[in-house]
């Protein structure tokens, strides 16, 4: 073989296996593309109005975004970057997740304190589920038995029973719920609360909180510890926690819920993702502008990115 040709292959090789990053860009009306392991920005496109909420299908071949001012869930096809159609979100909506029969999609309408339900064969509505007082945050368990969300004012956790789409109980929680996200074994729940200034694990079996860490961070003021995102990670010993304005991602240890430790970032942090083989974290930092790169085993930061006003959501792709 030419070795030009075999050079030529082996960086294509290579290429193909790096993760691409999704990230919506609230203030831009617009899509970045960044290439994870190099963390470069490789296009930005234009979409729907004011994108917030981001998620893949099961196959990674399209792209869900919610067009938060268009009042829509926006598909996209990861390949080509168009958009190929449009799901009936309700009103504005802003965060949703997938059931992992890749067919239902749940987005919370925080005007509406609804939770709109969407077959995304039919890609039609088939339910809107009244709940408290603007609803955040959507997550579901692995095992696809329940669905979950958070109502910022009412300051609830709403348990969803997907089998006939109805509540089935509610939890209490510290004020202004925003992100929820259950563990990998479907056993716990963990839910941030932004005015609070905490996590809560709730024990998914009795719908109990079990405990709860308070964040407090040396020289940072109480007020700007605001947690938002939540991410767990596969090992189900770790999570990683957004903390807004306080500019740091808490590393909590979940056994024991504490801290280990707090993790310099962008400015406004809100949401996280990890690279599919695990070795990186993705934030999204919204006031200053860029994502930062964090190594999960030595949880250190190596690099930050600007992508465009006001990174919102991120979804991974390999």
């Amino acid at each position: 073989m030419n070795k030009y040709l075999l050079i030529a292959l082996i960086i294509l090789s290579a290429s193909s296996l790096a993760d691409t990053l999704f990230i919506t860009l609230e203030k831009d009306n617009a899509l970045a593309v960044v290439n994870g392991e190099t963390g470069t920005l490789l296009k930005t496109v234009t979409i729907g109005q004011r994108p917030r909420g981001i998620a893949l299908n099961k196959q990674q071949t399209l792209l869900y975004v919610a067009s938060s001012d268009d009042d829509t869930i926006q598909i996209i096809d990861a390949s080509t970057l168009e958009v190929v159609g449009e799901l009936p979100s309700g009103e504005d909506p802003e965060t949703f997740a997938i059931h992992p029969n890749d067919q239902w999609l749940y987005v919370s309408n925080e005007d509406d304190n609804l939770v709109t339900v969407i077959d995304l064969n039919k890609k039609s509505v088939i339910q809107q589920i009244p709940v408290g007082v603007e609803p955040e945050g959507v997550a579901v368990s692995a095992d696809g038995q329940w669905v979950v969300n958070t109502s910022e004012t009412t300051n609830m956790v709403h348990w969803i029973d997907p089998l006939d789409q109805t509540i089935k109980a509610n939890t209490l929680v510290d004020p202004r719920p925003r992100a929820a996200a259950f563990s990998n074994d479907s056993q716990r729940l963990f839910v941030s609360s932004e005015i609070g200034g905490s996590l809560s694990h709730i024990n998914v079996s009795s719908k109990q909180v079990e405990a709860k860490l308070h964040f407090s961070i040396p020289g940072v003021d109480k007020s700007l510890v605001q947690p938002v995102g939540v991410l767990v990670h596969p090992n189900d010993k770790v999570l990683f926690v957004a903390l807004g304005p306080a500019n740091r991602v808490a590393v909590v240890d979940i056994q024991t819920m504490t801290v280990k430790k707090y993790l310099l970032v962008g400015q406004r942090v809100w949401n996280l993702a990890f690279s599919p083989d695990l070795k990186r974290l993705y934030t999204t930092n919204g006031v200053s502008n860029d994502i930062s790169i964090i190594d999960v085993e030595n949880l250190k930061v190596t690099k930050s990115l600007r992508v465009g006003r006001y990174p919102w959501g991120i979804a991974v792709k390999q």
